[in-house]
């Protein structure tokens, strides 16, 4: 019998599954256009409220406002509603389908997903606001919250790839359909976003703690030496 859904693995049980009623192009553009509004709007609060913040810190309020909000809303979709996606036809349920043709563990509520993406909602959602609120109020706290949630994402991300890949190449389960743009823009690219990000920030407040320390201990030394 052929498949009654379009995932990987064929035998996936997906139930009630119907297709999706918008095109990619038109679930792209509510996607994107929604995206740069927020951006759009995020930068000119940071600029009307903080106008002597750097480039680099508006930048960085951006991404995670961003990273915020989509962890907090579009993957809380997901985990309000894993076990009844298949015939969405919302917005986010749409995007979640057209997705899941990358890894299709986001239609069959697998346990790892399901409770990645719950931790994600609850905990590396709300901090990557309050990173985002440090960076604006120039807090000191800003650069050791930001190291807990560039780790997280970090590590979500490697045991992400890591489970998948295992049950593709060791286990022989693909969650990929085959058609190679499904696994290299959907599942590695737009995954890959949230290591190569989140490493610069790591990177940049590794090197801004360490450097607060040394000019510490250099001002110790000298206040011992007098």
């Amino acid at each position: 019998m052929p498949a009654s859904h379009p995932y990987y693995p064929l035998g996936a049980d997906i139930v009630g599954y119907s297709p999706n009623q918008a095109s990619v192009f038109e679930l792209l553009v509510a996607m994107g256009g929604g995206c740069a509004a927020l951006l759009g709007l995020t930068f000119a609060a940071a600029s009307y409220v903080r106008p002597s913040l750097r480039m680099g810190d508006r930048i960085a309020i951006l991404w995670f406002v961003l990273s915020g909000t989509l962890h907090c809303f579009f993957e809380g979709y997901f985990m309000v509603h894993h076990d009844h996606m298949a015939s969405a036809q919302d917005l986010f349920g749409q995007l979640w389908k057209e997705y899941a043709l990358s890894d299709s563990r986001y239609m069959t509520s697998d346990t790892l997903v399901l409770c990645m993406e719950t931790m994600t909602v609850l905990l590396w959602g709300p901090l990557c606001f309050t990173v985002a609120y440090l960076t604006a109020t120039r807090h000191s706290l800003r650069h050791p919250i930001q190291v807990i949630v560039c780790m997280s994402h970090l590590y979500g991300d490697t045991l992400y790839y890591a489970t998948s890949l295992f049950d593709d190449y060791v286990k022989g389960v693909p969650y990929s359909r085959p058609e190679p743009y499904y696994f290299w823009l959907y599942y590695f690219f737009m995954n890959f976003i949230w290591i190569v990000v989140p490493a610069y920030y790591l990177y940049n407040s590794i090197s801004t703690i360490s450097a607060a320390v040394r000019a510490q201990q250099v001002s110790g030394e000298r206040r011992k030496s007098q």
